[in-house]
């Protein structure tokens, strides 16, 4: 098998993967990355020039993995893309959405790039998608070749999907991102046991060691009760999320915390694409049955939307409860502006509740400590961190010691490392020398081809 990581910068970013098996070729995969502008946000698809797609392979509707897909489908007009049930009920809201922000970042920020692709674009190609039942047999055929195909539960978010493939006698495994452990709104992976030739997996957690006593229930409840001290103290709390998977997850939660009355009485806000999401859900989990979501909960809840206007440095003056994107407080979003407001006055609290790339301004503010001064560059704005900052143990990604366990028990003889900072790849590495001393364990270096 040949392989190119086609993810410009490595690490967590525009995820892509090409993959040829005899005379078939194969992306994986075809994100965004949400720290870059423009082009150099895609994937480096100029690595396929000259070569024509036979298939296209979505693992889940995170922007990280189908933020450029259409550029891909524009330059590959006859490849066929395959995805779960859930992601094809998903992916046409997700990428109107992508499209949607460049086309406000044109005009904002003068990107020429922008948009990379049109909302009139994604109608045309949504007749390519083609959904997939988990545990399915699809068998591909194409240049007297034959592959077969079979998705996988993943947990991590709705519609995630590890692959599985065989090519003649060759047996390949692609986690995806991957979550163990149940969710409130959806049951953890359930991967097959026993022998894999490859396994291409993520390596997001690798520098995360276990945490004791701190499983999902326990972390949610600690959220409540950080909560409830930040209100009855007079102050406003945020929680940043991701729009797809983490905003229901926390509205089931706190749905759930109110309704056995755990909850101090408050307003709650949330709006933007996690409550249209929301209404998705509803529809997968009516439809599909992989997901425990239900839209009546946005109705008990009494939500308010966030205010339309949110000043740069100013806090709202709102005592409440506010649920809004993005979960790393990118540049741009609500909960960036927000807070600039929250964090200079010690009554509130922002509480992160998934992972935070380093390089974001999320990742930062966890990293900062009470008293630093910390500066909103976009919109520039200074502040003492004198809010508290919380951090939450409820990452949709699987423990290290979990993904180590499942790809020791493969006794793969080739091993993929993706999706993972350098360090996170490299204690990967060093586990899977110890543990398989037998296998092959590649770290690609963008761009460059590997025979694995």
């Amino acid at each position: 098998m040949n392989l190119i990581d086609l993810n410009r910068d490595g690490g967590i970013g525009a995820n892509s993967l090409f993959l040829q098996l005899g005379e078939l070729r194969i992306l994986v995969d075809c994100g965004l990355n949400p720290k870059m502008t423009g082009r150099r946000a895609a994937p480096d698809l100029s690595k396929l020039k000259g070569k024509s797609l036979d298939l296209i392979l979505v693992t889940h509707c995170h922007l990280d993995h189908i933020g450029s897909l259409p550029l891909a489908m524009r330059e590959h007009p006859d490849a066929p893309v395959l995805m779960t049930q859930s992601s094809r009920i998903l992916i046409e809201r997700m990428l109107h959405n992508s499209a949607s922000v460049m086309l406000r970042q044109k005009e904002e920020e003068n990107i020429p790039d922008y948009p990379l692709f049109t909302h009139e674009e994604i109608d045309r190609i949504a007749k390519r998608f083609t959904p997939v039942a988990f545990g399915q047999v699809k068998r591909f055929k194409v240049k007297k070749e034959e592959l077969e195909i079979i998705f996988h539960p993943a947990g991590h978010v709705v519609g995630a999907a590890a692959i599985e493939l065989h090519y003649k006698h060759r047996a390949i495994f692609i986690t995806g991102d991957v979550l163990f452990e149940d969710q409130r709104t959806l049951p953890g992976a359930k991967f097959p046991a026993g022998h894999f030739d490859t396994i291409i997996m993520e390596t997001t957690r690798g520098t995360t060691e276990r945490a004791v006593d701190k499983g999902r229930a326990t972390e949610f409840g600690r959220l409540i009760t950080s909560i409830n001290d930040t209100i009855q103290r007079g102050g406003s709390y945020l929680i940043p999320v991701f729009a797809l998977g983490r905003m229901q997850e926390v509205l089931s939660v706190i749905n759930d915390a109110r309704k056995f009355g755990k909850l101090v009485d408050c307003p709650i806000f949330a709006s933007g694409l996690g409550m249209d999401l929301a209404e998705y859900f509803d529809e997968i989990a009516r439809k599909t049955k992989h997901v425990n979501f239900n839209r009546q909960i946005l109705k008990d809840l009494k939500l308010k939307p966030t205010p339309r206007k949110l000043n740069p440095g100013e806090d709202p003056q709102q005592n409440g409860l506010y649920i809004i994107s993005s979960g790393m407080l990118v540049e741009n979003t609500p909960s960036y502006t927000l807070a600039s407001g929250l964090l200079g006055h010690a009554r509130n609290t922002i509480g992160f509740v998934g992972y935070c790339d380093p390089d974001t301004p999320g990742g930062a503010l966890l990293a900062a400590k009470t008293g630093d001064s910390f500066v909103f560059e976009t919109i520039h704005v200074k502040t003492k961190v004198k809010a508290r900052v919380e951090r939450f143990e409820l990452s949709g990604h699987a423990d290290r010691d979990e993904l180590l366990q499942f790809a020791v028990q493969t006794e793969a003889r080739s091993i993929i490392l993706t999706h993972g900072d350098p360090p996170a790849r490299a204690w990967f590495a060093q586990q899977l020398a110890e543990k398989m001393p037998h296998a092959k364990v590649f770290d690609p270096v963008p761009g460059e081809l590997y025979l694995v």
